[in-house]
């Protein structure tokens, strides 16, 4: 006698019987299976987008996409942070940008140079950033199934990023998946508490490319493998193992950037065809539509009492000798700058109060460094009004006391900070290195965790040229022109005005990387890469001069040389 088989109103409602009689059935049907392997095949990594905003409804169903991932213990560890403020993605960004150069620093050359052509993160262009963040203040022993594999949650999150990635393909949405970060800065960006990491930045917003392929295959980086390659049947074998996965080191205002790349992508050449001179174009642009055709040099004279510790091969006088020979049109930096076509205009950088040589007490007060940063803004701002702004400075002893404010700024010994500077020799750059590791143990003694502080570092290690250019770049960045670094005391009074400001980081263009031994360090901090290589020795904005003529150039390449045109194919 048999009965009626209850069926449960609630659950799976199939009898085995069933299912044994239709193993197939719980497929969907073809045209179903073939979409989804379409969008899996589809999917790419993308990093250039258009500035269109995304439809509210359109990123709560990705992200419930992510939602659904399968998680251990049904732990649901992820926590989806959406950023769409442009100045946290534009800080975001220049994290991204700190690590692509260090990640290329570590690879050979040729593939440097290579890794440096890519454009390898889209934070800046994309309307939304999504970072994936896992929760791991759980113990793990506390999450059915992640005793015996703890990192189970990460993986778990993982599964939500191709969630993401997938739903987002599936509607036009593009996603790029940048994990050039220093975890822990993404982490402070953000505000993540201890316990909680993140697995990088999804960039999301309408792609302005359609790959056909994964970029990496297309540009030679690796090739997808056979699948063969990839499957292993029961065990690992004992003499062909698979090739362990190839490790590249592949890295990098929203409507404006992806505006002023759009300058570039009708023009009637090869994409990137200036290199790295397209890039600081595309910066330029991003700044402001109408790009400058000429600019100022502002050179920053200053006096520091740290050469009464022998730290360089001239005397003090020379400050002034050069001050008045630029003022006459004589000096290098003049000859550099008007050869580039720009103005230029002096300041002699005088504090009101007494300076300290950095070893025996600060170099200025708080007040007169406070007071040198607000004279430099208005300063800056005026050059702004004729174009782009180069920097330069003329002060002996000016390249230690730049050294000190690097060590303070990145926690460097002293000896990995220190240059020759202009014409020392080894045994002077190892005495200026001791005054260096003098100063700083002074000024640390003094200041403890405030030397963090960029007006408190500036004040007890800095000098009042460095403090004058730092006004001038927030000034000029202020006035959205591009602001060209020259040597290390430029760059540090970049990073200054950046420690100040972030978004100030987007206004600058570096024009050379000079022979001193932290200005590659400082460039890496700020994110930027060099237009010119050229071992200069001289400040005063020669470097900047030579690169403004450069990009000067390229802004008029990129505004004269002809366009395409989209043939009418309907």
């Amino acid at each position: 006698m048999t009965w009626p088989r209850p069926v449960p109103t609630i659950g799976d409602p199939t009898s085995a019987a069933a299912r044994a009689a239709a193993s197939d059935g719980w497929a969907f049907p073809d045209a179903t299976v073939a979409a989804l392997h379409e969008v899996i095949g589809a999917r790419r990594d993308v990093r250039r987008y258009r500035p269109d905003p995304i439809d509210p409804g359109q990123l709560r169903q990705v992200l419930a996409a992510g939602h659904r991932a399968p998680s251990v213990g049904h732990s649901q560890p992820w926590r989806f942070v959406t950023v769409t403020e442009q100045a946290t993605r534009d800080r975001a960004a220049l994290l991204a940008d700190r690590e692509r150069l260090r990640q290329a620093d570590l690879l050979p050359p040729d593939r440097r140079a290579r890794m440096l052509d890519l454009q390898l993160d889209g934070i800046r262009e994309a309307p939304v950033g999504i970072v994936v963040a896992c929760d791991r203040r759980a113990p793990a022993t506390g999450v059915l199934g992640r005793a015996t594999f703890p990192d189970t949650d990460l993986w778990s999150c993982a599964c939500a990023v191709q969630n993401i990635w997938l739903a987002a393909r599936a509607v036009g949405l593009g996603v790029g998946w940048v994990t050039l970060f220093r975890p822990e800065d993404l982490a402070d960006l953000l505000g993540l508490p201890d316990g909680v990491e993140t697995l990088g930045w999804l960039c999301l917003g309408r792609p302005d490319e359609r790959p056909p392929a994964p970029g990496l295959e297309r540009q030679g980086w690796s090739q997808r493998l056979p699948l063969d390659d990839v499957v292993v049947a029961e065990r690992w074998p004992a003499t062909a193992a698979p090739p362990p996965p190839v490790s590249h080191l592949a890295g990098p205002d929203q409507h404006a950037v992806v505006a002023a790349r759009d300058t570039g992508d009708d023009l009637l050449a090869v994409p990137g065809s200036l290199g790295r001179l397209d890039a600081a174009v595309n910066r330029v642009l991003a700044l402001s539509a109408e790009p400058p055709r000429t600019g100022t040099l502002v050179v920053s004279v200053g006096r520091h009492p740290v050469t009464r510790h022998q730290v360089s091969a001239y005397p003090d006088s020379v400050t002034d000798d050069v001050l008045a020979a630029t003022r006459a049109g004589d000096s290098l930096g003049a000859a550099a700058a008007r050869r580039a076509g720009l103005r230029l205009v002096t300041h002699d950088a005088r504090p009101t109060g007494p300076q300290g040589d950095l070893v025996d007490g600060d170099a200025l007060s708080p007040v007169d460094a406070q007071d040198l940063i607000a004279r430099g803004i208005p300063i800056g701002r005026a050059a702004a009004a004729h174009g782009l702004v180069c920097l330069g400075e003329v002060g002996i002893g000016n390249t230690t006391v730049a050294a000190a404010l690097c060590c303070a700024l990145l926690d460097l010994p002293a000896a990995d900070a220190v240059g020759l500077g202009a014409a020392a020799d080894t045994g002077m750059m190892r005495h200026k290195a001791d005054v260096v590791d003098r100063a700083l143990r002074r000024a640390r003694a003094a200041h403890g965790p405030d030397l963090a502080d960029p007006v408190t570092a500036l004040a007890a290690l800095g000098g009042p040229d460095i403090a004058l250019l730092t006004g001038v770049v927030l000034g000029a960045a202020a006035g959205r022109v591009p602001v060209v670094l020259d040597g290390l005391a430029t760059s540090v009074a970049a990073l200054l005005a950046v420690r100040l400001e972030p978004a100030a980081q987007s206004a600058l263009v570096a024009g050379q990387r000079s022979r001193e031994r932290a200005h590659g360090v400082v460039l890496t901090e700020l994110g930027l890469e060099p237009l010119l290589e050229l071992r200069l020795r001289a400040g005063e904005g020669v470097g900047a001069c030579l690169a403004a003529q450069l990009l000067l150039s390229a802004l008029e390449i990129r505004r004269t040389t002809g366009r395409v045109r989209e043939e009418d194919t309907g």
